[in-house]
């Protein structure tokens, strides 16, 4: 059998696509690179064991105090209290677009739900800070002008889209075979969403649950501008607290000067932050081959 030579065009197609997949892996090297180097020097000078153990991150006060989990603290509860609000209600809209709406009421919702997504996050920040703010110290006076919940709020709604557009692709790509038997045994449509179609689309779901947590993780404007710059040790989401990505935002405004202790500390908590976005998207990969179903 003749093997078709390739021609000249085919092959600089081929070319540009090798150069864009290796520009972007080399990329990845190239800020890996950068953050590894900066760490060790950081670790050079700071003791990892204190870097892991001290409660307190005090990097640019006189007394300075070298300890992770305030940053780590913050992040997390702004964080979680976003999950709080994106996953359920994302999910809850992605099972109304593929099991309840029409199809004009889906071409409506979709396209809403893209808007806000395209809300630059520093609309969202100020959102946070002037209006949210103040309408929570209308029901518990005692929340500060910078805090968690607001940020957290906000940011729930802002990733809301995410999860439910990932959510609502997972669910419609069921095949309808199993909703179709489903109602043939005598399921109603609520046991069908909950019960045949959520399940099947599990590993869909699971993936769009653990993206928007590492989104929420990494996100910067709505937590620097409306979730403060003191960084605790705390559960109380109305007062104010520092996440790790507005510790970055302070730290690089140009005041601090470049290989200093302190402007070494970006780099220790960027790859901090690095690797708990890095262990979210594997654990999300895992799950989504782990508890794929494969339907003919």
């Amino acid at each position: 059998m003749l093997k078709r030579r390739p021609r000249t065009g085919e092959r600089l197609i081929q070319t540009g696509l090798l150069v864009c997949a290796a520009i972007s892996i080399l990329t990845t090297l190239g800020i890996v690179f950068t953050l590894l180097r900066e760490t060790v020097l950081f670790f050079q000078q700071v003791s990892i064991v204190e870097f892991f153990t001290e409660t307190r991150w005090t990097p640019l006060f006189a007394s300075k105090k070298f300890g992770i989990w305030p940053l780590v603290n913050g992040t997390v509860l702004v964080a979680a209290g976003a999950m709080i609000i994106a996953l359920p209600l994302g999910l809850l809209a992605a099972i109304y677009m593929s099991e309840y709406a029409s199809d004009n009421a889906r071409r409506i919702l979709k396209p809403v739900l893209e808007v806000l997504a395209g809300i630059p996050t520093v609309v969202y920040g100020y959102f946070a800070l002037l209006f949210v703010t103040p309408l929570l110290k209308s029901i518990f006076p005692q929340t500060q002008t910078f805090n968690a919940a607001s940020a957290s709020i906000v940011m729930g709604f802002m990733i809301l889209p995410m999860v439910a557009s990932i959510s609502e692709d997972a669910l419609s790509a069921v095949p309808r075979s199993l909703r179709d038997a489903a109602y043939a045994l005598g399921a109603t449509k609520l046991e069908v969403s909950t019960q045949i179609v959520v399940p099947a689309a599990l590993s869909g779901i699971s993936a769009a649950f653990i993206l928007a947590v590492s989104r929420a993780i990494g996100e910067t404007m709505i937590v620097a501008i409306a979730a403060g710059q003191q960084p605790k040790l705390t559960l109380n989401p109305l007062e104010s607290i520092e996440t790790m990505t507005a510790y970055i935002v302070q730290v690089s405004l140009g005041d601090t000067p470049q290989q200093s202790l302190a402007y070494l500390t970006i780099f220790a908590v960027g790859m901090m932050l690095f690797l708990m976005t890095l262990v979210m998207n594997v654990l999300s990969h895992f799950l989504t081959r782990r508890f794929r179903e494969v339907y003919e």
